[in-house]
């Protein structure tokens, strides 16, 4: 059974950090690449993050560019989305899934390889 669980949100005041940890069963993990996604309350879902496990690449969207990192630990079959200086507009609940899609500038880049799984998400709150 393939599973994506996703932890580490919570309530944490404007310029805190987390750690987000997205941990994968059931699927090859070194062969996919992961995406976290967020929606916030009202909008729709956007992707922000992505990491190729099949060559390292990382990839951010803009709104989180510079002050979030991704990373994976394929001992732990965990991703990871490190985020700092966090914002009342970063309050949302965030998915890692087993595809990317997320803008990069006007760019918009895309994993897909045929596995559509999805956490249920985990909730953050950024308080001003």
């Amino acid at each position: 059974e393939v599973q994506l669980v996703e932890s580490g949100g919570g309530l944490v005041q404007a310029g805190g950090s987390l750690r987000l940890s997205c941990e994968i069963s059931g699927f090859a993990f070194g062969d996919n690449a992961i995406g976290w996604f967020r929606q916030a309350p009202g909008k729709e879902r956007e992707g922000i993050s992505c990491i190729d496990n099949r060559d390292n690449n990382t990839y951010y969207t803009d709104s989180i560019l510079g002050r979030s990192t991704i990373s994976s630990d394929s001992a732990k079959n965990t991703v990871y989305l490190e985020m700092s200086s966090l914002r009342p507009e970063d309050t949302a609940v965030y998915y890692c899934a087993s595809r990317c899609g997320l803008y990069s500038g006007d760019t918009y880049f895309s994993v897909f390889a045929g596995l559509d799984y999805w956490g249920k998400g985990t909730l953050v709150t950024v308080s001003s």
